[in-house]
């Protein structure tokens, strides 16, 4: 990866125009002075609380929390590290890049690889234009038609056709200044005993697979006749091509799974392009069954939620529990969708429509619930000692659960299913693990830290800025209670700083290392934070709102009545939070980030 010069980052910078930028993702309008106020690209939201500054180049959510400049704006939304968006930018802007004392074998090989790109993306022209003008790509295109897709997605999905002439392509990339060796290299041509080149696609549908940023780095191509084979084929593993490292269709489905927090996952080409012409744009593909490591890290890298929408069939079906496997002990959530047996997706979405296929989305179950009913529904039930086999077959699986509802409700299935009681199945299955105790954003024995909620994040920045506002902070924990927080752990912060806001570290106890851990957090937080009197109050009014939702969901599950009084009180605090966001909206947005360590 190459290290660029801080000179050619600030270039970068100084070319973004921050409303051009985000305005290409959100509708802006401008709320006074340099400043523009939208609906926030990063959660659902049906008021404005989403500010971006002009001048100073930031944005900031006053929703989510979620702030930055441009840099972080497009790593976070398009799921792209620093310098991918680096690179992005510079290209958006036209700034050229200058790489920072490169030896000159690096050099050589940087240059080597940005000729290759450069000839992947004119074959992925020209392959798109052979299927658009060419009289011979009709039979591809009726092919096409006929699996429901239109023209304007496969367009979006660069999708092509390699004529079956010998030398198409080949005469093509020499007439453009390109060698043999290096359109051998791209993995674009192949070579007979005789040592003749030609072209390695011929007569097929053709798939560019490209990176996260658009970057073609290969293609995968369907045979359209009978007699050829293999059905499909792909470039062939080369420097800049590995197909066990490709997601189809991951640049362009990684802001909507960004934006969704899921990525659902796809076994072929035509399935994901169905499945975005049905408006499920987080849609990528792993073409094939075989889902690696490299395509798991990728994944992770989109979204922290995995949908597996495979085919469902026993290959489908062996795939999933791959994916668990090498999923383990990532912070990944996998979820499957129920498809009905001998049917895609593109199947479901051209046969029964797009709100089928959503329907079946909205169903995804858990991972382990669907591992538990494949070996309930598979099971040898023949011989004598079938439920001692069965309770052996998911006990791994229970043994990766906690003690949650889901265990619980699973416990249930199997017993019903073997005839046999709730009590000795879960006797069977042993003692479920202990909880895991509250684990701090930021731990300090060296673990990966855990996830933070949307809810709790918001009542970290509430105690944050208490701290850094102590007057009017302390004024707005007399107004908090229990009920506003969502963890016993971030309740009894509240309670503490009630007492020690001018010194959170003091009166934690010597073993009490969650809250201690916490205080410490909250303080480095506060310090280097941007605090002010119109923050905290927006903070503080979707504490409120948060705790009169959940006291309408208990109201209404529990049928004790006092409903409309609670709606009422939330309309209130309601307009309430809309009058602060506007006052919030006036107030100075974040300092730009930090870049530099980049």
């Amino acid at each position: 990866m190459p290290r660029y010069t801080d000179e050619s980052k600030d270039r970068v910078r100084d070319a973004v125009d921050m409303v051009d930028l985000v305005g290409s993702r959100v509708e802006l309008r401008r709320s006074g002075g340099t400043s523009h106020s939208g609906l926030c690209p990063f959660h659902d939201e049906r008021s404005p609380s989403f500010s971006v500054d002009a001048a100073k180049k930031v944005y900031h959510c006053f929703g989510c929390q979620e702030g930055g400049d441009a840099f972080t704006f497009v790593q976070k939304l398009d799921g792209l590290d620093f310098v991918g968006a680096l690179e992005f930018l510079a290209d958006r802007y036209k700034v050229p890049l200058e790489v920072a004392e490169e030896d000159p074998r690096a050099a050589e090989r940087r240059q080597r690889r940005e000729r290759l790109l450069e000839l992947l993306e004119r074959a992925a022209t020209f392959y798109v234009r052979m299927l658009w003008e060419s009289d011979e790509a009709a039979n591809a295109r009726r092919y096409l038609a006929d699996r429901g897709l239109e023209e304007s997605i496969l367009r979006e999905f660069r999708v092509g056709y390699a004529p079956s002439a010998w030398d198409r392509l080949l005469l093509t990339a020499r007439k453009a200044k390109f060698g043999d060796r290096e359109i051998y290299d791209a993995g674009l041509s192949q070579r007979n005993q005789q040592g003749r080149t030609y072209d390695r696609f011929r007569r097929r549908i053709m798939f560019p697979l490209a990176d996260r940023r658009g970057r073609v780095l290969g293609f995968g191509a369907r045979a359209l006749g009978s007699d050829q084979q293999p059905k499909y084929l792909n470039t062939s593993e080369n420097e800049v091509f590995h197909k066990g490292n490709q997601l189809f269709g991951q640049d362009v489905a990684r802001a909507a799974a960004a934006k969704a927090g899921q990525t659902i996952v796809c076994e072929g080409y035509t399935d994901v392009i169905a499945m975005h012409q049905a408006g499920m744009r987080n849609a990528v593909g792993i073409m094939g069954t075989a889902m690696t490591e490299q395509q798991v890290e990728s994944l992770a890298g989109l979204a922290p939620a995995v949908l597996l929408a495979l085919d469902a069939d026993s290959a489908g079906q062996e795939a999933m529990l791959r994916a668990a496997r090498v999923a383990a002990g990532r912070k990944l959530e996998l979820r499957v969708v129920p498809l009905p047996v001998g049917s895609d997706p593109a199947d479901l979405v051209q046969s029964e429509g797009a709100e089928a296929m959503g329907r079946l989305i909205e169903q995804a179950m858990p991972l382990e619930r669907f591992q538990v009913r494949r070996i309930l529904q598979t099971a040898d039930r023949s011989a004598a000692d079938a439920n001692d086999r069965i309770i052996d077959a998911v006990g791994p699986v229970f043994a990766g659960l906690g003690p949650s509802v889901m265990r619980q409700e699973l416990i249930g299935e199997v017993a019903a299913s073997l005839n046999l009681s709730d009590a000795f199945v879960s006797e069977l299955l042993g003692r479920p693990r202990a909880a895991a105790p509250a684990a701090q954003t930021a731990p300090t024995n060296g673990a990966a830290p855990r996830a933070v909620s949307p809810a709790e994040k918001i009542e970290r920045t509430f105690l944050a800025l208490c701290i850094a506002l102590p007057q009017p902070g302390h004024e707005a924990l007399k107004r908090v209670t229990r009920d506003h927080f969502s963890s016993l752990l971030l309740g009894r912060a509240a309670e503490h700083l009630r007492v020690h806001l001018a010194d959170p570290a003091v009166g934690v106890g010597e073993d009490d290392s969650d809250l201690g851990a916490l205080m410490t957090e909250l303080s480095v937080r506060a310090a280097n934070g941007t605090a002010k009197p119109e923050l905290l109050r927006v903070e503080e009014l979707q504490l409120e709102l948060a705790r009169l939702d959940r006291s309408i969901s208990y109201a209404r599950a529990s049928g004790d009545g006092g409903v409309s009084k609670l709606v009422v009180e939330r309309n209130t605090v309601k307009a309430e939070y809309d009058s602060a966001i506007e006052a919030a909206l006036e107030a100075s947005a974040p300092a730009p980030v930090d870049h530099d360590d980049y």
